[in-house]
Formats: structure tokens, sequence, C-alpha cells
């Protein structure tokens, strides 16, 4: 604990200081609260996008499986009502473009990683700061407030020694000039 001056202006400025970490740390304690929730939220949305992931993984490698098998589908047993198909632009003619399921797939599944990505680079920042602030937390709590308080103790024990000692050396020096200057007039009468 560093060195605490003994004087009125100190003990004001510590009270100012303890007003001060009190009046901060229920922002700093919501702040992690808020933090830690943050944190649980994007976790559970991150696991629900892997999930998705590997459900997706999972539905195009059945249907891999299915196509991969030459008596899966015999001959007139698949007909097509629908095709999709996009639109491109070569040299300014508008031509139709292929829409592979395939890559359609994979897109999403590269989309689903990057969320996942940008979704873990979240809890990571976010982690950062709970650290940090739960720091703060705990030093205003464990060890700002406590030692400005016990500062606040000291001063004032001391501040109030002061007072009494400077009672007591104002009643010695009445003692004392009253004893040099005689007997005072009331008791000169009450003598008589």
């Amino acid at each position: 604990m560093a060195s605490v001056k003994l004087t009125k202006n100190e003990l004001k400025a510590q009270k100012d200081l303890l007003k001060m970490y009190q009046r901060y740390l229920p922002t700093l304690t919501l702040k992690k609260q808020q933090l830690q929730m943050e944190i649980y939220a994007i976790r559970a949305q991150a696991n629900a996008v892997r999930s998705a992931r590997e459900a997706l993984e999972q539905g195009f490698d059945e249907w891999i499986a299915v196509f991969s098998e030459r008596e899966a589908f015999p001959q007139g047993a698949v007909s097509v009502r629908n095709i999709r198909v996009g639109e491109g632009n070569i040299a300014g003619v508008a031509i139709p473009l292929w829409v592979d399921l395939a890559a359609n797939h994979m897109e999403k599944a590269l989309e689903l990683d990057l969320k996942a990505q940008v979704l873990d680079e979240q809890v990571r920042l976010l982690d950062a700061e709970l650290r940090a602030t739960a720091q703060r937390v705990n030093l205003f709590e464990k060890v700002k407030i406590p030692e400005t308080q016990e500062n606040i103790r000291r001063i004032s024990i001391y501040l109030a020694d002061q007072q009494v000692n400077a009672v007591v050396r104002s009643k010695i020096a009445k003692r004392k000039i009253a004893a040099r200057s005689g007997p005072a007039p009331e008791r000169q009468v009450a003598a008589q």
C-alpha cells in the first residue's frame, strides 16, 4: 500500500476516490455480465452453424452415394419437370448457365465455414475484453475500494488524535497561563 498523507485534503481526496470506485464498479460489473451473455449467445450460434454445416455435408454425402450406384435410377425412372438455370452475359449476349447442385452445395458449405470463423473471432475478441473487464472488477472490489477505505480510516483516526491532542495542549496551556498570572480573582474573594 502506498504511503498516504495524513491530512484533511488527503482525506477528502480518498473519499472522492472511494465514491468514484463505488460509482464505477456497478458499470463494470454490468459490462462483465453483458459480455458473458453475448459470448454465450455467439458460441451457441457458432455451434448451430457447425451443426448445419455437418448436416449439409451428411446430406450431400447421401446424395452423392445415390448417384454412384448404377441401378439407382433405371431408364425412365426419373423425369425432369423443371430445370433451373442462371443467366450469364458474354459480349452482350444473354446466355443460359447451368446451376450445378454441387456448386450450390459447396457455396453453402463455404458460407457456413466462413460464418463459423467470424463467430469464433467474435468470441475471441469478446473473451479478451471480458478478461480485461473482470480484472478491472477484481481490482476495484479486492484492491482499490478496500485500500481506499483503509486510507480513510487511518487518516480519520490520525486527524481525530490530532484534534484531541490540540484540545489537551490548549487546556494545559490555559492552566499554565492561569498559574503564572496568580490566583483567579474569584478565588481571591473567596479567600478573604
